[in-house]
């Protein structure tokens, strides 16, 4: 079996290669230009240029039997583009559809699709995590972007008989991670005093590494994997408290943690422009990932302890 693998210098592409090549699986990694995939990914390199509704896949694709598209414009704070909606559909869903429709044509038997939990939406109430089967909310262009690239890829699917299957992560943490997670780790090594110690009522599902990259080497070719779409997590949800004391514990200090009142954290945030930063912090995003056990007789294979001493080993001093 040879697989083509979009996106594979990126976080989770290069995790991917590396543990898909360590199971003996025949990889060509795709990246923008060939020199870019990193030394420590074993594979054929090939490189497309920019990824839109117009690359030419041919060359990639020649010989593939099956397809991991993690390439994507990402989600980032404060974009920068004019029209962000537009930005992120050029890439996540016309290059997306483009490569999912060369892949059938070349007759690629699998087509697996890294989406966001974003599809689903922002925030979840208690009690109430999100499904595989709830009707699509995203709240935002990058959230729009997939579940239009979902949506294609279904029809695309219909259409052709090539298999798709859908993935959407939560937050994902490991080694070498960035942005808001490494912010918090970065705090608690450096023991930093964070308000954040009565922020114990609201549950957050993650999803660590090694567990999203294991359900993605399943996903190459479990025959039930086909035409579905899984939600995937840690199987256990924190709140943001219990996410930095664990933290802690990782790294084998304590972290800091003084009560302030989560409604007055919100209100504070709100009167710096920063209500949705905190929302990430004091809200609920659960997922419920029961139909991917049961579809995939899968479950996590490291728990969340040992994903978060995974990602503070990365974690520079």
């Amino acid at each position: 079996m040879s697989i083509l693998i979009t996106g594979a210098d990126g976080y989770l592409g290069s995790a991917l290669c590396c543990r898909a090549a360590a199971t003996g699986l025949s990889l060509r990694a795709c990246v923008r230009t060939a020199m870019e995939i990193p030394s420590k990914a074993p594979s054929a390199r090939v490189g497309v240029g920019n990824i839109d509704e117009t690359t030419d896949w041919s060359h990639a694709l020649n010989g593939c039997n099956s397809v991991m598209h993690l390439a994507a414009r990402v989600h980032v704070m404060d974009d920068p583009s004019t029209d962000p909606l537009a930005s992120f559909r050029q890439t996540n869903t016309g290059g997306t559809l483009n490569l999912a429709s060369q892949a059938a044509t070349a007759g690629v038997r699998r087509f697996v699709f890294v989406s966001s939990i974003k599809v689903n939406g922002e925030s979840t109430k208690t009690g109430h995590p999100f499904t595989a089967a709830d009707t699509p909310v995203p709240q935002d262009p990058y959230g729009i972007s997939k579940m239009e690239a979902e949506q294609g890829l279904q029809e695309i699917a219909e259409h052709t008989g090539m298999e798709v299957v859908i993935i959407r992560p939560p937050l994902v943490y490991g080694p070498g991670v960035k942005a808001n997670f490494a912010s918090l780790m970065r705090a608690v090594q450096r023991g930093i005093p964070l308000p954040l110690a009565s922020v114990t009522h609201n549950r957050r599902s993650f999803v660590a590494l090694d567990n999203l990259v294991d359900l993605l080497i399943t996903c190459i070719d479990h025959p039930a994997a086909a035409n579905q779409t899984f939600l995937v997590s840690d199987g256990e949800d924190l709140s943001t408290a219990d996410l930095l004391r664990r933290l802690g514990e990782a790294m084998n200090k304590p972290a800091r943690l003084f009560p302030v009142p989560p409604a007055l954290l919100q209100l504070g945030a709100n009167l710096l422009g920063k209500g949705d930063m905190a929302q990430r912090l004091l809200g609920n995003l659960q997922v419920d990932i029961s139909h991917t056990r049961n579809t995939l007789n899968w479950s996590p294979p490291i728990s969340v302890d040992e994903g978060l001493r995974r990602a503070v080993a990365g974690l520079a001093p």
